[in-house]
């Protein structure tokens, strides 16, 4: 037994809900479940949500038999052939129909909470924000927008690609994996939805968790222009104990890079605190107002115009070695942010030594790229 939509219409004319000019598309999301003896709808109709009961054995006393799951603040619509009961005769068997109550909530709750509760509700404000859904066919940005659950919603997600870069792999165990990170890739996305495929994404594939974040696994960073050593988690448990080894400074890193000139110490510590600069808030400055921040360098070879150093910082503030070493008169070969352009940002995370999960303590060397050598003869590293 069906009931088309021409004649859900049919019968909100005669209850005086629709009129003679209304389109059948009108009436949106229609949900219908078929019985032997009787079929049960729901639509949604100028935002106001209805549901109805049509066939030979229905009438307003078994409603609640018939319809089990009805909301307890569905209205009954009474007859308006005959006001003095609410089932209507129609095409030989009867019907009637019901106006349930909508109700209004955040979108990204309701997305986080109603149409797909497996994607976290952060991850659903970024794609609401990267323009994915629709809202009655207008694209919705804000994530405080109101929606009721008569709105069509349309979620547009494109499809992430399962192929992915090879990162080169140092190490790798049941709990962490360490790679030689490549220049030009961003370890993880900022903030919103990348377009580009990053570290993260790339080593998603080795996560048995997050997989629905933007960056599962990742403990640290590396500069998108910086290469070398960069150590991620591949379980809960051992992102937790990475990130307390980073945050007690039990993590110890040595950068190797090229700089401009010569410092006037050629081996010293840079004991100078460091802030966001308010002129370009994507940029950091030394600033007596800033975090605490230290960096030792040490000067390995030079030929005057370039020095080759080794930098082991002490302190993990954003953009720490290039500050400071821009700070000292000679900023890093290549640094189009605290100094001049280049090919590329001649920094590269040489060491890390680290304690493992495992209990071991391990040291890993991502082999410094050639083109850091080609000034300086006779180095080796």
């Amino acid at each position: 037994m069906k009931i088309p939509t021409r004649s859900i219409l049919r019968i909100l004319r005669t209850y005086h809900i629709a009129n003679d000019n209304t389109p059948v598309r009108a009436i949106r999301m229609r949900e219908t479940v078929d019985y032997e003896s009787y079929i049960q709808t729901s639509f949604v109709f100028e935002k106001r949500k209805f549901a109805l009961l049509f066939g030979s054995n229905v009438d307003e006393e078994n409603v609640d038999e018939l319809w089990a799951q009805k909301p307890p603040t569905a209205t009954l619509l009474k007859n308006p052939l005959d006001e003095t009961n609410y089932t209507m005769p129609f095409q030989g068997k009867y019907v009637v129909l019901l106006e349930i109550p909508t109700t209004k909530q955040r979108l990204d709750v309701y997305l986080a909470t109603t149409f797909d509760s497996s994607i976290s509700r952060s991850l659903w404000q970024k794609y609401i924000a990267a323009g994915y859904i629709q809202v009655n066919g207008t694209i919705v940005t804000s994530t405080k927008a109101d929606i009721s659950d008569t709105d069509d919603i349309v979620v547009t997600i494109p499809e992430t690609s399962q192929e992915h870069t090879d990162l080169p792999i140092i190490y790798e165990d049941e709990d962490v994996v360490v790679i030689d990170k490549p220049i030009g890739m961003l370890t993880h996305a900022k903030g919103g939805i990348s377009q580009e495929e990053t570290i993260a994404d790339a080593l998603r594939h080795k996560m048995t968790f997050g997989s629905e974040g933007d960056r599962p696994g990742i403990v640290h960073r590396l500069d998108r222009d910086t290469s070398g050593v960069l150590i991620a988690a591949r379980n809960q448990e051992a992102a937790v104990f990475l990130q307390k080894q980073f945050a007690n400074r039990h993590a110890k890193k040595t950068y190797i890079a090229v700089i401009e000139g010569i410092p006037k110490i050629t081996e010293a510590k840079i004991d100078l605190p460091i802030g966001r600069n308010p002129a370009k808030p994507s940029t950091f400055r030394v600033d007596a107002k800033g975090k605490s921040a230290q960096t030792i360098y040490k000067v390995l070879a030079t030929n005057g115009a370039h020095s080759l150093v080794e930098l082991k910082p002490h302190t993990g503030r954003t953009h720490q070695l290039r500050v400071h070493m821009a700070h000292i008169g000679t900023p890093i070969v290549g640094d189009r942010v605290y100094g001049a352009p280049g090919q590329r940002l001649m920094l590269h995370a040489y060491k890390l030594t680290i304690p493992l999960p495992s209990g071991e303590e391990k040291t890993f060397i991502a082999k410094l790229p050639g083109s850091f050598l080609e000034e300086f003869d006779g180095i080796t590293l």
